[in-house]
Order: structure tokens, then C-alpha cells, then sequence
């Protein structure tokens, strides 16, 4: 039997911490980030893309960059609104939603940029 890995994220160390299931895997590429937004396109979900302090990222919710792009099936677009959300609020998490209208919730949700650590 294999043994279970502690990753270590903890409260008093902001950098360790973890948001999201990708969260646990190495940082992904332009490429792998892109992927998922097909992804997110191809199941019909709708793209949005939220924001937030890293101190309140845990116990607040995160901030709606714009209206979630309903209906947007333009890859190159939501990737531009997300670099966009990320320039305004440089230091901030930015995170990347597909919201399922079927089923009334995420379908997909990950950190695409980490804002700086205290």
C-alpha cells in the first residue's frame, strides 16, 4: 500500500497554500491553461473570471471581473479578459470559472494567476 503525501499547505505560510485541484500539480503553461479554457468552450459552460486579495482568498468571496462572458466561445478572448483582470489587479489571485447551466454550478474552477504573498 502505497503512503499519503502531506503537501503542506498551511495558513501561516500564504506561498504553501492551495486553491483548486490544479492547485496541487506544477504551475501550468500558456498552453495547458489554454486547454482548459477549450475545455471550459467545449462543454458549453460559460467562462467567468474572478479575482481576489491572497489574504481574503480563503474567507471572503472573490470579486466578478465584469459579467461572466455568457455564450463566448472565443478561446483567445476570455484568455485576454483574464490577462486583462490580472494587469488591473496585479496583485491579486486570479481565477477562471465554467459555470454549468445545466447542472446549476462549476463545472471547472482554477487560480490561473497567483497574486504576491505577504
Amino acid at each position: 500500500m502505497s503512503e499519503m503525501q502531506d503537501y503542506h499547505s498551511r495558513l501561516s505560510d500564504p506561498a504553501s497554500r492551495k486553491f483548486e485541484t490544479f492547485s496541487y500539480l506544477p504551475a501550468m503553461s500558456p498552453e495547458q491553461i489554454r486547454a482548459q479554457v477549450d475545455y471550459i468552450v467545449k462543454r458549453g459552460w460559460n467562462p467567468a473570471i474572478e479575482h481576489t486579495e491572497p489574504q481574503n482568498a480563503f474567507d471572503h468571496f472573490w470579486y466578478m471581473w465584469k459579467l461572466p462572458l455568457f455564450g463566448e466561445a472565443d478561446v483567445t478572448r476570455i484568455l485576454a479578459e483574464a490577462e486583462a483582470c490580472h494587469k488591473a489587479n496585479p496583485d491579486h489571485h486570479v481565477r477562471l470559472v465554467g459555470y454549468d447551466n445545466f447542472k446549476q454550478s462549476q463545472g471547472a474552477s482554477m487560480v490561473i494567476y497567483r497574486g504576491k504573498t505577504v
